[in-house]
């Protein structure tokens, strides 16, 4: 059967799998059940929702590229292209750069929205009701690094284009917006392909879909030459003295990298250190192949640094967001398999075929029937606006000594470089961030600055407004539609949407949405259902995430295909397998060798040392006296 077309219903075994958990899970839901029968759980409804919830962007998935295209350079057979094409052999342009994300729901339940349902309940009403910050929130079982890391990783997978024309938000009577409007770039639709992209608009994505690293080395091959240095090293260009900023920039001072937008010193921390890794990377290979060209040694780095943050991504910061055992289990099977991952690491795949035995890294490729993209909802449920504090208090990495706080808007943009250039170093900015907590993703906790913004193209804009239009604009279903399509329970009460621990909330929304409860917007549903224990963000949002997570590795040429030392070459493939984030972090700054050593997760709060567990300071994202 083609790639093209839709997929077989699932075995015999797999209803019957999820025939049985269904049934268990009336009485007993999944994050209750011991370890790793909720596993398996996690596992039947995870085929459950690909059987479900994937559909094409595309009415007609011919769009996604002629079978048997001839491959343009040999190069790439065995290498990553910057624009994502020919990542499939079969359907060369899927998850390219310039595709459309696809969905999570059928596209005529995702239809664009009348002018009444675009605008009511008004998204800044609701804004200022629901995300304003009335005293910041920390998330006490994460760092700030696992915050800056979810932007670092999201600015890899999408981003739309805009239009040249703007939306007019409307603002209520009394609305305290120092401008007299509130201006946004409508997101631009594709091109009209099919008559139902009228009622249900294709949006492209500007970046590529696959996690190949885009934001370090761009989504186009041009972009990328322009970032590699001039000497046949296959390396990134950085700057050569290590003092201050690593990222080179442009002549008005923007860094020069794959992606640059929205930046702060939580990108540049980032970029740095992956762009580090590269070059690291690079000399390893140099020095095991001296034979090779500049282009041989560059794709091969970028291949082993691409998978090296999967596999961070999936059994590191995961489990850390979601602090769960059972999810702790399933991310670790999701990358080794239940075999477990000293086995895979001895002896390599102990069953050729099956994820669930020796994980989905080798597994071989299958797309479900519905070529690979992100979607809509993939988008939806990343908006975590909220895990950004108000203000970072820095501290040097040798004692812990606080060093200095600034507010987080003074970081941003050109103002990322600011820490550095008061004499701090990455690895202070590291243990910096090692140490401070982010915002927790709830109601009322978006900072402050996100919601009074304004970028450097001058649009001024309250991003908890953005955040809802989008949504809407976009055709994302609205939160009790949302569950539904995802088979979960839909709430029919305001009291029991918020778990009936909370009435004045529930109160409040009623009066927000005019006690229509099927107009509450996903995201702030999502924010105030009852979280799981140790979960970072709801449960609706965690249905799409593990649909998702588990597609960008099942889907990728290079991971569940190609992954073999022939690819990688032996110590490619070595380090990918035994590198950890704190081997990174370690690697390149080893000054925080000392702390990372006494913490067991790089995104959980670090060990303080003795100096930071002395300070008081006022903010309340600072790390607490012990």
């Amino acid at each position: 059967m083609s790639e093209q077309k839709r997929k077989l219903q699932p075995s015999l075994i797999e209803r019957a799998g999820i025939a049985s958990f269904n049934f268990l899970n009336r009485f007993v839901p999944w994050y209750k059940l011991p370890g790793y029968l909720g596993a398996f759980n996690l596992a039947f409804l995870r085929i459950s929702l690909r059987n479900y919830n994937l559909h094409d962007g595309y009415a007609d998935p011919a769009a996604q590229g002629s079978f048997g295209d001839a491959l343009e350079d040999e190069r790439f057979r065995n290498a990553r292209n910057s624009d994502g094409k020919y990542n499939s052999l079969e359907l060369p342009l899927m998850g390219c750069a310039g595709m459309r994300f696809g969905r999570n729901f059928p596209r005529e339940d995702c239809q664009k929205p009348t002018e009444e349902e675009l605008w009511t309940p008004n998204p800044r009403v609701i804004s200022e009701k629901f995300m304003t910050r009335k005293s910041f929130k920390p998330a006490t079982t994460l760092n700030l690094l696992a915050a800056a890391w979810i932007q670092f990783q999201t600015h890899d997978w999408f981003n739309h284009e805009n239009e040249e024309e703007n939306f007019h938000i409307p603002l209520p009577d009394g609305d305290k917006w120092s401008d007299k409007t509130m201006k946004l770039p409508k997101t631009k639709p594709d091109a009209t392909l099919n008559p139902s992209d009228l009622k249900c608009p294709g949006y492209k994505n500007v970046n590529t879909s696959w996690w190949d690293g885009s934001q370090i080395y761009g989504s186009s091959e041009e972009i990328t030459a322009s970032l590699r240095t001039k000497q046949p090293d296959g390396k990134l260009t950085l700057n050569a003295d290590g003092t201050g900023a690593f990222i080179p920039r442009d002549q008005d001072g923007n860094p020069l990298t794959g992606f640059k937008n929205n930046w702060w010193v939580g990108m540049e921390m980032l970029h740095t250190l992956f762009a580090l890794e590269h070059n690291a990377l690079c000399d390893t290979l140099r020095q095991a192949y001296p034979n090779w060209t500049g282009d041989q040694i560059f794709d091969k780095a970028r291949l082993i640094n691409c998978a090296l943050m999967a596999k961070i991504h999936t059994v590191e910061w995961t489990p850390a967001i979601l602090a769960h055992p059972v999810l702790e289990i399933s991310m670790n099977v999701n990358w080794w398999g239940i075999v477990g991952e000293n086995l895979t690491k001895l002896v390599g795949r102990v069953s050729k075929t099956s994820e669930i035995i020796s994980g989905i890294p080798g597994s071989g490729v299958d797309h479900d029937g519905v070529p690979y993209s992100l979607t809509e909802e993939f988008v939806s449920v990343y908006r975590m606006h909220s895990l950004i504090p108000d203000d970072i208090a820095f501290f040097e990495a040798k004692q812990g000594k606080h060093q200095t706080t600034t507010p987080i808007g003074d970081l941003a943009f050109k103002g990322a470089t600011k820490p550095l250039d008061a004499g701090l170093s990455f690895s202070d900015l590291f243990y910096t961030f090692g140490i401070n907590y982010p915002g927790a993703i709830t109601n009322n906790n978006y900072p402050d600055f996100l919601r009074d913004f304004t970028d450097p193209d001058g649009v001024h804009r309250d991003m908890g407004t953005v955040d809802l239009l989008r949504d809407r604009e976009r055709g994302v279903p609205r939160y009790c539609e949302f569950r539904r399509m995802l088979r979960l329970s839909v709430p029919k009460t305001f009291d029991e949407l918020v778990g009936r621990q909370n009435p004045t909330l529930a109160q409040e929304l009623s009066a927000a949405y005019g006690d229509d409860i099927t107009k509450v917007d996903a995201l702030v549903g999502s924010h105030s259902e009852p979280v799981i224990p140790g979960f970072g963000f709801s449960e609706t949002a965690f249905r799409v995430f593990i649909l998702m997570a588990s597609r960008r590795l099942k889907s990728d040429r290079f991971i569940a295909g190609q992954w073999d030392a022939a690819t990688y070459t032996p110590e490619g493939f070595r380090w990918v397998q035994h590198t950890t984030m704190k081997d990174v972090l370690v690697r390149h700054f080893p000054e925080l060798e000392p702390t990372l050593r006494k913490s067991k997760n790089a995104f959980a709060p670090w060990a303080q040392m003795d100096e930071s567990k002395k300070y008081k300071g006022k903010e309340t994202n600072a790390p607490p006296e012990k």
